[in-house]
């Protein structure tokens, strides 16, 4: 376990310095001069230009600006924003709040989602199953803003049971309904997910030896069906993790969430560069260790896997 680990390890080397490369180049190819963008309509000072381009290091060849960044990013410097804040600040303020937003609604989609799907892959065929595959597909149609929109109108406006925009230190009671909404597509991908592993796996020899042996329906669903159906679903999660906490913009910016979607969409209008590019390192870094984390369970989830040398 351990050598796999940290080959793992090794092996997210190569990946962080690829994808900070590409998202460093992205981020300052695009067209335009943040520096002049700063000043708005005003004309700058020539000099004041010069002396910012050199304080952010613009003056320099990319690359020099890129190993420039991720000697800050080990000494843990994410670098000045063009406002003149620390990114790091914004980040410690920006990021739990986003964490908090991301872990309730990863919360709410896995326990309905594969309570859902599981009900719905055990009785196949009968109005519960229906029911929950055209609840999905609707959910999957919709834009992520209308479900928004209408669940501010539904339980914000109409009912009175959340707030529509999230109080000041974002309190959990107000990140509720948004957490929600931004679970929803996923609640409805992890349904169909667990439906069709379930299904199959019940199909399996396995199960129909455990049956045979006498074994009762409420020791072979918990661990010989469910256990043997997370595999893609815990799969899906993880790259879902990731989505969440990137993928928050719209839903953030719906609900006033001070969240780090909604400041990197202010940053990405604002050409905010060091902003962006240390934002997404951090999502990067995230991801590669949920990725790791997974892994790892699969190990626990399904007895046939090992780790060998």
């Amino acid at each position: 376990m351990a050598g796999y680990i940290l080959r793992r390890l090794l092996q997210a080397i190569p990946v962080f310095f690829g994808t900070t490369f590409l998202i460093y180049f992205m981020v300052f190819a695009m067209p335009g001069d943040p520096i002049i963008a700063m000043f708005g309509d005003k004309t700058p000072n020539p000099a004041l230009v010069a002396q910012l381009r050199a304080q952010y290091h613009l003056d320099q060849p990319f690359i020099v600006q890129y190993f420039i960044y991720i000697g800050g990013i080990f000494r843990g410097d994410f670098g000045i924003s063009y406002s003149g804040q620390p990114v790091g600040e914004i980040l410690l303020r920006t990021f739990p709040v986003t964490l908090k937003l991301a872990v309730i609604a990863l919360f709410f989609e896995t326990v309905f989602g594969i309570l859902v799907g599981l009900i719905s892959g055990l009785r196949k065929g009968k109005i519960f199953d229906g029911s929950s595959l055209v609840i999905s597909l609707i959910l999957i149609s919709l834009p992520i803003f209308v479900i928004a929109f209408v669940g501010q109108y539904v339980f914000g406006v109409q009912l009175g049971w959340a707030r529509t925009t999230v109080g000041a230190g974002a309190p959990v009671a107000d990140l509720i309904l948004p957490a929600l909404v931004l679970a929803s597509i996923s609640f409805a991908q992890i349904v169909r997910l667990t439906r069709s592993s379930v299904i199959e796996t019940s199909s399996l020899d396995f199960v129909r030896t455990a049956y045979s042996k006498g074994l009762s329906r409420n020791r072979i669903i918990p661990v010989h069906i469910l256990r043997n159906s997370l595999i893609p679903v815990v799969t899906y999660l993880a790259t879902d993790f990731g989505v969440l906490l990137v993928g928050a913009t719209v839903t953030e910016g719906i609900f006033n969430v001070p969240g780090v979607g909604n400041t990197l969409y202010q940053a990405i209008i604002r050409s905010e560069g060091p902003t962006v590019v240390s934002f997404v390192t951090v999502m990067v870094l995230l991801y590669l260790v949920v990725n790791l984390i997974v892994d790892l369970l699969y190990g626990l989830l399904d007895p046939r896997i090992r780790y060998v040398k």
